[in-house]
């Protein structure tokens, strides 16, 4: 590993322990030749995940879309970005845990609307609105009616 400060590979771990998520190992370095310490993360390499699109096309898997979307269906809600955070790593693991190299994107998607409904309401239909594609406000009241059961 590389000090990010000099530059040189000569470094060693001086402290080892599971990050907060438990999914990975963060590890406490010092450089033997400038002696500053620096943090790393390793992290068990997945295989590559595919979506299928309804299109049929295919596209690899972005973890940062999936934030963007459940980011704009929380806007302007009471939902802090560590909540967000929590829940892409929930719905991540969830994706994963299928252990299918390739997920259709409305099986994404009915995953999202599971978790989204848990973090606010408002939010949920957000996302249904454009994940259903409501064609009128019939389509957008029968969903708010399931959902105020």
């Amino acid at each position: 590993m590389k000090c990010p400060f000099c530059g040189d590979d000569n470094t060693r771990v001086i402290d080892s322990r599971p990050a907060e998520d438990n999914n990975s190992i963060r590890r406490r370095r010092q450089c033997d030749v400038c002696g500053k310490r620096f943090t790393t993360y390793e992290k068990v390499e997945t295989v590559p995940l595919m979506i299928i699109k309804k299109d049929r096309t295919r596209e690899a898997y972005d973890r940062s879309k999936l934030e963007n979307g459940l980011v704009r269906s929380c806007h302007k809600r009471p939902v802090t970005m560590d909540q967000i955070e929590v829940c892409v790593d929930e719905i991540e693991s969830e994706i994963y845990n299928m252990g299918q190299r390739e997920v259709e994107s409305r099986e994404v998607g009915r995953i999202v609307m599971d978790k989204i409904r848990d973090l606010d309401e408002v939010a949920y239909v957000r996302f249904a609105s454009v994940y259903r594609e409501f064609k009128d406000v019939n389509t957008f009241m029968d969903e708010l009616k399931k959902l105020l059961k």
